[in-house]
Parts: C-alpha cells; sequence; structure tokens
C-alpha cells in the first residue's frame, strides 16, 4: 500500500472546497458524475493503463474514475484516490464497497503540497488540474509520484466556445448580475484555465515532463434530468454558480427573472429522454515521467 500523504494544516481554498463547494457538489453528483458518462467512455478506452500497474488518481471526487481505472488494473493492480474534499471520500469508499472493488483505497490528500513520491506507474486527473492555484508545483508532484519512464494523464476542458454546457449559463445570468470582484471565493482559476495547448505544454514542461501530447475530445454531457435540474445546477456550480453565488441578494432578489431567461436558452438545447444534453470539448493531455 501507498504511503499517506503528510497531515498538513488545510489552506483556506481547501477549506472553501470543503464547507462551500462540497455540499453542491453532492447534490448535483447525477450531473457531475452520470452526466459526464460520454466524456469518459469516449476517454478511457485510450489510457495507457495495463494490468498490474499502480495507479493515483488525483482529484478523484466520488470515486468513479478511481473504480474503472481499478477494474483496468486488475486484482493484481491497485489504485489509490486522492482527494481534499471528505465528503467526496466517504462516497468513493462506499461506492467501492458496494461494488465489491478491493484493489482500491482512498486518502485524504492535497496535490499542491504533497503526493508519495515514486510509487506509481500512471497517475491520472479528470477534470481537475484546471482548479489547481500552483499549477505547475502540482503537477510537479503528479509528475514525481510516478515512477521513471512513467506516465501522467489528465483531462481539462477546453475553450468556452467548445463547451457551451459551461459557457452559455454564465453569459445569460452576467445579464442580470455583476461580474465577481477580485476578492470573490472562487474554486480556482476555473474550468477554462487550461484550454491554451501552448500555455499548458509550457507548464508541463516546467513541471518535468516529457513526450507531452495533446488530443482533443468531443462529448456530450448531461446537465440535467429535465430543464429545471438543468437550471438548478447551473446557478449551483461552475461559472454561471460563481457569479450567482458573489452576487448575494442581489441575485436572490432577481432569480425569478434570470431562472426565466435560462429556462429559455435551455430549451434551445438538445433534450434528450435522459434529460437536457449539450456539446463538451476537452484536452486528454499526456505527458511522460524522464527514465534518467
Amino acid at each position: 500500500m501507498s504511503n499517506a500523504a503528510p497531515v498538513m494544516e488545510d489552506t483556506d481554498f481547501v477549506k472553501f472546497w470543503n464547507e462551500v463547494l462540497a455540499p453542491k457538489f453532492v447534490r448535483f453528483k447525477h450531473v457531475l458524475v452520470d452526466g459526464l458518462t460520454k466524456h469518459s467512455e469516449a476517454v478511457f478506452p485510450t489510457l495507457p493503463v495495463k494490468k498490474g500497474d499502480r495507479v493515483l488518481d488525483v482529484g478523484c471526487g466520488f470515486g468513479d474514475t478511481a473504480i474503472k481505472l481499478a477494474n483496468l488494473v486488475g486484482p493484481e493492480g491497485e489504485v489509490v484516490g486522492i482527494d481534499c474534499c471528505d465528503v467526496f471520500l466517504d462516497y468513493a469508499r462506499n461506492d467501492a464497497v458496494e461494488r465489491g472493488v478491493s484493489n482500491i483505497s482512498f486518502q485524504r490528500g492535497d496535490a499542491e503540497i504533497a503526493l508519495p513520491v515514486n510509487e506509481y506507474d500512471f497517475v491520472f486527473a479528470r477534470f481537475g488540474t484546471m482548479f489547481f492555484t500552483n499549477p505547475v508545483a502540482a503537477m510537479r508532484n503528479m509528475r514525481l509520484a510516478l515512477k521513471p519512464g512513467g506516465t501522467m494523464v489528465h483531462i481539462v476542458w477546453r475553450n468556452r466556445a467548445d463547451n457551451p454546457w459551461l459557457s452559455m449559463a454564465k453569459d445569460v445570468v452576467l445579464k442580470f448580475l455583476p461580474a465577481p470582484g477580485e476578492d470573490a471565493q472562487t474554486c480556482g482559476p476555473g474550468p477554462f484555465s487550461m484550454a491554451n495547448e501552448e500555455m499548458v505544454r509550457g507548464m508541463m514542461k516546467a513541471a518535468g515532463y516529457e513526450a507531452i501530447e495533446f488530443q482533443r475530445v468531443d462529448a456530450e454531457v448531461l446537465v440535467g434530468n429535465d430543464v429545471q435540474d438543468a437550471i438548478n445546477f447551473q446557478l449551483a456550480i461552475g461559472p454561471a454558480g460563481e457569479v450567482f453565488r458573489e452576487a448575494g441578494d442581489e441575485a436572490e432578489s432577481r432569480r425569478a427573472e434570470i431562472e426565466a431567461a435560462l429556462t429559455d436558452a435551455i430549451n434551445a438545447q438538445t433534450l434528450s429522454e435522459d434529460g437536457v444534453v449539450m456539446d463538451s470539448s476537452s484536452w486528454v493531455i499526456t505527458g511522460k515521467n524522464p527514465v534518467g
């Protein structure tokens, strides 16, 4: 089993995730996990993971990707999921037990501070590295967690134009509310902070990776079981949710007209039997830990 990362006092960023954001994520777990199913299905068959690998899943959230990875490495392999949110880890542990997945464990940790060193064949992060306040330091820790020659893959959202499921609602809300100020509490740099290939390639080089590759993946995502569920999701989480949260009482006083505008915008999207479906686009980014 892996050595646990050192226990340190939570940063304000980690406290904000646990106290403010985590309850919202739990409420919309059906969107954040089930809604990304098509996206995950497009990505996982291409991951360079083999039977017997030792794998670290950074920012594992509710544990769904860690459990997928555990199935890929088989009983002779091992997966460790790390996240800074206690409630996510509780869900992950319970889900692994219910599914009978025994080659997996979950630990509380912060990749920006410390990770185990030189222990893993593969390190993975799905839609987590965009929120690091110190991405180069965190990705360096992820590289150092790899054995020499090991591979890291992280998945990040591409630009706003190709991700209307995140950008559209913010554009609507900003017609009614002011943009968050510089002192706003945020989930980090934001979902589009790693959309620029040249910039992220530079970050990864600075973190010590080689053989860096980018693959574009386009897939649909489910953003709500129905229109009202999609509206509630957008006003709780993500760019639109941040605008709404930071506006406080003003947001609540204008909720009815904001919801009406969002209803019109969401009704223009694809409505399937499962709910509201929208387009999304991501980068699957691969890097190697040098052998020497």
